[in-house]
């Protein structure tokens, strides 16, 4: 049975209530109609991850499910609206603000490399993975928010990676005890570390270089990132500078740690996260000139 269009746009708002953490923090700066598409785009991408992390369900099936996902959303695109109450309020997006389709199968891609991955050798490669799963969401963004002019279009691209490259950063141990390695082959060989050293937890000299490398790959991006304030619209200003500083503190405290291995997932306090909504929203600014 199909969803209306309200009672898609009520889904969405509540599933990013429940499940978006750091996201939905910076969503509150936004206009209505901003608010909810962003709502709505965050739906698709939290049940497509969903699907992709079912792990009470077989490889084999989640990976089907993955395809039967996409045939239901590429339907969604061309205005056959299936009965999953995310895809009226996604279709209605993608009209509404102009998102590129193949920004979001992209998502779709990004899910099924983590399903069925492929070796990683080169920081190229990485780069990649982090478009499909975080910069092409960034193009999405941006366009919801708004924008000036293209050059936009790398920079929110390089944003994605900055974020993302904080979140491999961040589970680093835990998606080692998964079987799951992001980082560079070749990196890792020239700072003489492996993925055994990495398994076994180990935060020898190696490993401080390697992280060293990938941090300053990290810092320059958010650097890059600054570059699309004057370039959004100002409804966009304030949620950018939001969800940088956000993900911005982690990565320093994992820095300041030495990318500690042991001590579990860096977190900010809900009050932090308020503080710097709060920041954000009146000061929506670029850090660096």
């Amino acid at each position: 049975m199909a969803v209306s269009l309200d009672d898609s746009w009520r889904w969405c708002r509540r599933l990013t209530r429940r499940t978006a953490g750091n996201f939905g923090y910076s969503f509150l700066t936004l206009p209505r109609p901003q608010y909810d598409a962003m709502c709505a785009l965050y739906a698709y991408m939290r049940v497509t991850d969903d699907l992709a992390d079912d792990t009470s369900q077989p490889l084999s099936d989640r990976q089907a499910s993955l395809k039967n996902w996409r045939r239901e959303v590429l339907a969604a695109l061309n205005g056959q609206i299936g009965g999953h109450p995310a895809l009226p309020a996604l279709a209605a997006i993608t009209t509404q603000f102009g998102i590129p389709h193949n920004a979001l199968t992209a998502v779709l891609d990004g899910m099924e490399f983590d399903l069925s991955p492929t070796p990683i050798h080169t920081f190229d490669d990485l780069s990649q993975y982090c478009y499909l799963v975080a910069g092409a969401v960034g193009i999405c963004c941006i366009h919801i928010w708004g924008f000036k002019d293209p050059a936009a279009l790398p920079l929110a691209i390089r944003c994605g990676r900055a974020l993302q490259l904080t979140n491999i950063l961040r589970d680093l141990a835990e998606d080692a005890a998964q079987d799951r390695f992001y980082l560079p082959a070749n990196d890792l060989q020239q700072c003489g570390y492996s993925v055994a050293d990495l398994k076994a937890g180990r935060s020898n000299q190696a490993f401080y270089e390697l992280t060293a490398l990938m941090a300053a790959r990290t810092r320059e991006d958010y650097r890059a990132a600054e570059g699309l304030f004057p370039l959004l619209n100002p409804a966009g200003r304030p949620i950018l500078r939001i969800m940088l500083d956000i993900y911005g503190e982690i990565f320093d405290k994992l820095e300041q740690s030495g990318f500690n291995l042991s001590q579990g997932r860096v977190r900010l306090s809900r009050w932090r996260k308020l503080w710097l909504v709060g920041n954000g929203w009146w000061r929506p600014v670029a850090k660096f000139s």
